[in-house]
């Protein structure tokens, strides 16, 4: 199973932070809250960070557990955890993906976004999360 850590970035302004993979990865084209694998011996708040600094460049101050699950993939099976991001420094800036985007809690079901993020998108624009 793979572990991973994602971030709820939420904005004053009631948008989210949302991010593309790109071309030449797996499921490249889907939208995705970013975030990443736990490398062996890592925990998950410290994995976060790091990848929340290596894709978009911020110094992420890592909240609470705001929701998780496991999906399976044809390829893989997942554990996601994802945390609220209640403030981070510097601005956020695309360092790996196709595209990021900050969008409204209403927009978010129309963005394709990978399977194992669907629940936690329908969640939040029902108001139910966050």
């Amino acid at each position: 199973m793979v572990e991973a850590a994602a971030a709820v970035i939420l904005r004053a302004d009631g948008s989210f932070l949302i991010a593309r993979r790109p071309p030449g990865r797996v499921y490249a084209g889907y939208w995705e809250f970013p975030g990443g694998k736990v490398r062996d011996g890592e925990e998950l708040k410290p994995a976060l960070r790091r990848e929340l600094k290596e894709e978009l460049a911020i110094e992420a101050e890592i909240g609470g557990e705001v929701f998780r699950l496991r999906h399976r993939y044809p390829d893989r099976y997942v554990e996601v955890v994802f945390f609220s991001v209640p403030s981070f420094r510097g601005e956020a800036r695309n360092q790996v993906f196709e595209a990021i985007t900050w969008a409204k809690r209403a927009e978010l079901p129309t963005f394709n976004f990978l399977e194992a993020d669907r629940e936690l998108v329908s969640r939040i624009a029902r108001g139910e999360i966050v």
